[in-house]
């Protein structure tokens, strides 16, 4: 089994989000908004409770146990950044949702990151 990298996935997963909202709104990021700033405060919205991008909406991105669970292999000290970041702790976080929770919680705290690096490289082109 290779090791999920959670970063990759999560490029790829706002980049077709954005991809589809543009393709909704009839316009590009650049186009719609005034500056990266109001692109990123729209888009994070939307994200941060897309099932497609984070999961969680639902509370569950794979809406599949064993699939979370693969992703989490080799992801512990990841996980255990977004729990710092969250104030969160593993079991109660465990507790209320299982790995699918555990899953969530990463994409969560990468969320930020990512759609920053990908709405600059947007700006860029």
């Amino acid at each position: 089994m290779m090791n999920y990298d959670y970063r990759q996935a999560m490029r790829e997963d706002v980049r077709t989000a954005i991809k589809e909202k543009e393709e909704w709104i009839g316009k590009t990021i650049t186009e719609a908004y005034e500056d990266k700033e109001e692109a990123y405060d729209q888009l994070f919205d939307d994200m941060w409770v897309n099932d497609s991008v984070t999961g969680y909406g639902s509370g569950s991105y794979t809406f599949n146990r064993y699939k979370a669970e693969e992703y989490l292999t080799h992801n512990w000290e990841l996980l255990g950044e977004a729990l710092e970041e969250f104030g969160g702790d593993l079991k109660d976080t465990f507790d209320n949702g299982g790995v699918e929770a555990l899953d969530v919680t990463i994409r969560c705290y990468l969320l930020p990151e990512i759609l920053a690096e990908i709405i600059e490289e947007r700006w860029e082109e």
